[in-house]
């Protein structure tokens, strides 16, 4: 056999593996992507009073990445980044759509659903969407061949925190009533499913979510899938099934992350019971980190600084799990910088997909999967809010804040049962720089001590703004792409 014939055999064996397809068999993949769950809120992250054993056992067995980021603490720009590998602002994407806004994920967008339908997959969302609730907008524009879920977030409905019919002079008595949608293959438009108009309607929208994922993987265990289950939980209002109330001793919000969990636990052993579990990749994360100023309504941000809409690390570092069984032999700790904008890029990576129309900012980490020993991709990290200031850097175990003003649930007490309360404002009037090794919940600033670390992050915030713009500096950008909206 010449030298030649010989490499390409060896790269069609590699090829193959590195799909862990096996029989050459391309692997299912699920994604699981919670609401407002925070890096503290899973047994094995250090939750207390409920149980998460399902979840647990998926960290144990599979890959718990310590140091997964979100671009944006915030629903639709996380969403937008999640399904494109690219950050929310280049995509003129920022804060949470309202409903009937006009403006969602540009068309021109690629998602995930799109490439993985290009090779061949089954394509289904169930959940929350957010990315325009609009018929231009909807999943099955994206890609997705059926939809089955709520299309913007669930407190975003004329109902009141006590769960009774809004107040005429409240401000959530604008909004329409929140529907629960399907469409199926080939519908133009969406069925209403039902009308949700009380948090006991709330109550089964995990029970339907999960119904529905389960009866996907069995309809679809013959060819390959993708699965997106976006949980409306554990976003307020939180409400769990008859079955889960009580059965926690943190009350209603353990009894929620129990359902998640017995969630999970369902879809694990239907892939089981039809055979496809160790060709599956499941990766559970989250959006954002808590909404801390609903107490014990939400969850806890593990020790980091402040929550969900904040761009310390309590807002955009969340909890992330893969399991794949072909390739995971053994559970293990990643702590190597990643982002969900990563995941778009590895499964690109993964299904050998070349055809990108735009450019993403994803960094694959599929080596780091089968290799414990494989090096950190991901060196560097923007970290976006509102409509595109830049309000930190990062490099490796480095970050640098700006000055900016920001919400804080620091110094005020929150409210419970359901109750949103106040927030503060903090303003960080002087650069700030922290390492993360050694000062994970950043208290302190040793700007100082590191001219030369300094220098460093102060290229990568030239560069940031060079590429995407920073209001902040009155910085344009050179490479933002325009919203979708209606024409």
């Amino acid at each position: 056999m010449n030298r030649f014939l010989t490499t390409i055999l060896f790269l069609l064996a590699f090829s193959s593996i590195s799909l862990g397809q096996g029989k050459g068999k391309q692997p299912n993949i699920i994604l699981v992507f919670m609401d407002d769950l925070g890096y503290g809120d899973l047994g094995v992250t250090g939750a207390l009073d409920y149980h998460t054993p399902v979840l647990d056992r998926m960290a144990n067995n599979g890959i718990r990445f310590t140091n997964f980021l979100v671009p944006q603490a915030v629903c639709s720009a996380s969403r937008a980044a999640l399904l494109t590998g690219t950050y929310p602002n280049r995509m003129g994407i920022s804060g949470a759509f309202m409903p009937n806004a006009g403006v969602g994920l540009a068309p021109e967008e690629e998602t995930l659903a799109e490439m993985l339908k290009s090779k061949g997959y089954a394509t289904q969302i169930i959940g929350k969407w957010h990315l325009g609730n609009e018929p231009e907008f909807l999943p099955t524009k994206q890609g997705f061949d059926a939809y089955y879920g709520i299309p913007y977030s669930n407190d975003m409905w004329p109902v009141g925190f006590d769960g009774k019919p809004a107040k005429t002079d409240s401000y959530v008595a604008k909004y329409p009533v929140l529907p629960l949608l399907q469409i199926k293959g080939g519908q133009a438009r969406p069925d209403t499913v039902m009308k949700i108009n009380n948090l006991e309607d709330q109550a089964v929208l995990t029970e339907k979510y999960t119904r529905q994922a389960v009866d996907f993987i069995n309809n679809n265990r013959k060819k390959p899938f993708f699965l997106y289950l976006a949980h409306s939980m554990t976003h307020v209002p939180i409400a769990a099934s008859k079955k889960f109330r009580g059965t926690s001793e943190q009350g209603l919000f353990g009894d929620v992350m129990q359902e998640i969990d017995d969630s999970m636990g369902q879809i694990l052993k239907s892939l089981k019971d039809n055979g496809i579990s160790d060709n599956t990749i499941v990766i559970f994360t989250s959006d954002n980190g808590p909404w801390l100023n609903f107490g014990n309504h939400n969850g806890s941000s593990g020790g980091f600084r402040e929550g969900k809409g904040a761009s310390w690390e309590g807002g955009q570092r969340v909890p992330c799990i893969i399991s794949w069984p072909n390739k995971i032999k053994e559970g293990r700790i990643n702590n190597n910088l990643t982002s969900s904008m990563d995941i778009y890029a590895t499964i690109a990576e993964l299904s050998n997909f070349k055809g990108q129309k735009n450019q993403i900012d994803g960094i694959s980490f599929l080596d780091q999967i089968s290799d414990s020993n494989a090096p950190a991709h991901r060196q560097s990290m923007y970290y976006y809010y509102n409509k595109n200031d830049l309000e930190a850097v990062r490099y490796k175990n480095w970050k640098l804040v700006f000055p900016h003003r920001s919400r804080s649930y620091e110094g005020i007490l929150p409210d419970n049962d359901g109750f949103g309360g106040k927030y503060n404002e903090h303003e960080i009037k002087e650069m700030e720089l922290y390492d993360l090794r050694r000062d994970p919940s950043e208290r302190y600033n040793v700007i100082e001590q590191n001219p030369e670390i300094l220098k460093v992050l102060l290229g990568i915030a030239e560069e940031a703004r060079n590429d995407l713009g920073d209001n902040l500096t009155k910085s344009e950008g050179k490479n933002r792409r325009p919203l979708g909206r209606i024409k």
